[in-house]
Parts: structure tokens; sequence; C-alpha cells
């Protein structure tokens, strides 16, 4: 496990696929199940001091977010997560009455140090910014300070394409004593897209067409699909730790095809399959999320055997590049690499604590993963029955091996967790 100083260096690191990951530990290491440790608000003063740094321009995508955006949003994004966290108290199981007392004796110095980012031409910026500020006005030291940013918070936050800075405005306007009559709340919003979901998926509802309209007008959230804050109603203590079950047993490889064997079903043995790991939200054995295909095949020195592409007027986009050679299939969004699926016959061994999930029975990758699983809302099920894992990034599929059916893992993106509607035609026919 890194130390705090050693993810703090890696934040700025010219390799991208260290930022993420250091990006994610911050969460992972040092918000760890909305709880701030003696080393919180330390990095928490370090970052604030590191956002004017010209590398934090650097943009990619991040674990916790949807969309690409520069590092220094993200590290906004992260000390807004660090300020609502520090609004609440002791006995809502955010940290130790001496570690909450630090977090709150530094907001001062952090608001001082946002705020300049508040009016940045980059909107990213400017809302994260918005964010972290209005929820480090829970100070009443900085009460003073709440009129001057009260309608920046109402004017940018809360019409933002992200559900989180719109919860963020409204709570804090409402705090404030200001009318939010016109702000509807996120629960009737959700309340109201799932409504409309479930009138557009119905062929034979009268209001089917005008709910499909409504829906393509909406903005796509960019918030993570799980919101970084709670409201404080949601605190109510630490979590009870879940009751004990036998762990099952880890999966196994299928041990591959006889040596000689030929044929359309031929299953590679565990000597020939390259070995892989992966970093959720960061990327998959020598690949990570956002490359473009000139990269990828550098990197695999290999060229793609069979690309897809769908057109759009005059315009052509990438959908999915297959690499024979490495056993897996690149998907792409906007020329950028959002998804790798491994071959379940040809593709590379990805472990995760050192357990297989190429290859294998479906049922036992399944049930391991789902017993490894924590966080509540994590495991979902696309409309093909696939258990997706959204703390992995990670997807389980079914491909034919013959008579029998091994595991096709998916690694990907918070845009890609719903298949139904982020995998190509093609892929569900790779089953």
């Amino acid at each position: 496990m890194p130390d705090t100083p050693d993810i703090l260096g890696a934040v700025l690191a010219a390799d991208p696929t260290r930022r993420v990951r250091a990006v994610g530990d911050l969460y992972r290491l040092l918000l760890n199940q909305e709880q701030v440790f003696p080393a919180t608000t330390p990095a928490a003063l370090v970052l604030a001091c590191l956002l004017d740094d010209p590398r934090t321009l650097a943009e990619d995508r991040w674990e916790r977010r949807a969309g690409r955006r520069p590092l220094r949003a993200e590290l906004l994004n992260w000390l807004a997560s660090f300020a609502d966290i520090a609004r609440l108290d002791v006995e809502d199981g955010v940290g130790t009455a001496q570690d909450l007392a630090a977090a709150r004796a530094a907001r001062p110095a952090l608001h001082d140090r946002i705020t300049d980012f508040c009016d940045d031409d980059d909107p990213l910026v400017r809302e994260a910014a918005l964010a972290a500020t209005a929820l480090l006005q829970a100070d009443p030291a900085l009460a003073s300070s709440v009129p001057r940013y009260a309608p920046a918070v109402r004017e940018v936050l809360a019409v933002s394409a992200d559900s989180y800075y719109r919860w963020i405005a409204r709570e804090r306007l409402a705090a404030w004593g200001e009318d939010v009559t016109g702000l509807v709340p996120e629960e009737e919003r959700r309340a109201a897209l799932d409504r409309a979901g479930e009138l557009a998926e119905d062929p034979f509802g009268e209001e089917q067409e005008q709910a499909i309209r409504w829906l393509e007008e909406q903005p796509k959230d960019t918030a993570a699909p799980e919101r970084l804050g709670r409201r404080r109603e949601d605190r109510t203590g630490p979590r009870p730790a879940a009751p004990h079950k036998p762990a099952p047993e880890p999966p196994v490889a299928a041990p591959g095809s006889e040596a000689g064997h030929r044929g359309p079903w031929r299953i590679a043995r565990e000597e020939e399959r390259a070995e892989w790991t992966f970093t959720p939200y960061v990327g998959v054995g020598p690949l990570h999320f956002g490359m473009t295909l000139e990269e990828i095949i550098r990197v695999l020195g290999e060229g793609p055997a069979v690309s897809s592409y769908s057109h759009h007027g005059e315009d052509q986009q990438l959908n999915y590049t297959d690499f024979i050679e490495s056993g897996i299939r690149a998907l792409f969004h906007d020329g950028r690499l959002g998804c790798v699926a491994a071959d379940a016959l040809t593709g590379p061994q990805v472990r995760l604590d050192a357990a297989p999930l190429t290859g294998c029975a479906p049922s036992q990758v399944e049930d391991w993963l789902v017993h490894r699983t924590t966080r509540p809302g994590s495991l979902a099920y696309s409309v093909a029955g696939d258990p997706v894992f959204a703390d992995l990034g990670l997807a389980i599929r079914s491909q034919r091996a013959g008579d029998v059916v091994l595991t096709r893992p998916l690694f990907l993106l918070h845009d890609w967790l719903d298949l139904w509607h982020a995998l190509p035609s093609e892929e569900w026919n790779c089953s």
C-alpha cells in the first residue's frame, strides 16, 4: 500500500497512468468509506498548494468522474469531498474527534486557495471550485463570504449537468436561507428520469415518443455513478459489518485444448496466455483508458485485424478494433479507449488478487466477485444477465467455446457501465 507522500508525489507524474492511480488512491486511502484520517488534512493542504501548477492542466479520465477533465478539476473535486465530510460530526462515523477537528481547522486556508479558481476560464474547473467553496463555507468563520459566492452557486452549480453539483447548490442555498423554490430536488429529478425511462422502453405506451424526446434533451450527467457526497440524514454512523459468510473458492481457468487441437473452439492453454493485471478505471495490462488507436498499436506491437466504424454524415467514428494475436477487443468513444474485452478462448489471463478472470466458468467468477464486492449498490446486471461491478469497472460476459461457456471479462470506464447502450451490436454477438 503506498504511503501518503508517495501518492502526493505521483499526482503530478508525467505518466498519465500514475496520475490517475494516485488520484484514485487519494479517495481509497485518505477518504475511504467517507472518513478522515490523520494524513487526510495535511494531504488536502498540499493538494490545494498544487492547484496552480501548470501540470494540473493535463486532461484524463478519472475513476470517480465521468468524461475527460483536467487534473486541476479533479483535485478540486477531491477537496470538495473533503469539505463535505468535514461538515459532519464524529457520531456520523467520519473519523476521530481529533482528525475531524483538524479537517475543520483547515477550512479557512483551503477556502483562500480554492476561491482563486471560482472564476476560472475552464467551466469544469470553475464548477469544481465553486462546489468546494460552497461546502467549505459551512464553517461559521467563513459565513461572511457567503453573499459573495451565493449568486455564482445559483447561476453555475444549480444548472450544472453534474447532479452532485446541483445537489450541493440546492442544499447550500437552502442552508443560507436563499429561495430554492425553482430548484428541483435531485430525488424528484431522478424519479422523473426513471419514469421517463420506463415509458421510453414501453413499445406499446402512448407516451413513449414524448418520453424519448424528453430524455434526449437531458444533458448527460457528469457526476460519478455513486455521488461523492451524502445528505446528513443518510449518515447514521459507521456501516455495520456484513454477516460472515464462507468465501467461495477462487475461480479456476479452463485447462485449454489438448496440444495439436485445431478449429474455431480451440482454448489457449495457461502457458500460451499473456499475464495481465488491471487497475479499476485506470487500465488493464499495458493499456490505459484514454489511449488512441495509434498508441495501442505501438504498445501491443500489433496491427488491428478487424476495425468497425460508424458513419455520421461525412464523419466516421471508430467503434472497436480486434487484436487477434493479443486476444482482445478495444472499444472506443470519441476516438479514445473506454473498454477492453479479453477473448475467452485466446485472450490474456487478467487476474484480480491472483484469481483468474478470463476463460473460467461464469458462475464461479460471479460468485467469487459477489462475495468480494462490499460497496452497497455496486453490483448490477445487464439486460443479458451479465454481472457488472461498478466498484471495479468490470463486467463478466459469457462466450461460447464449443459445448461450454467461458468468461469474457470487460474492463471499462464509468461511461460504459450501462452495457446495453454502451456496447456495439457486434459485441453482443460474441456469445
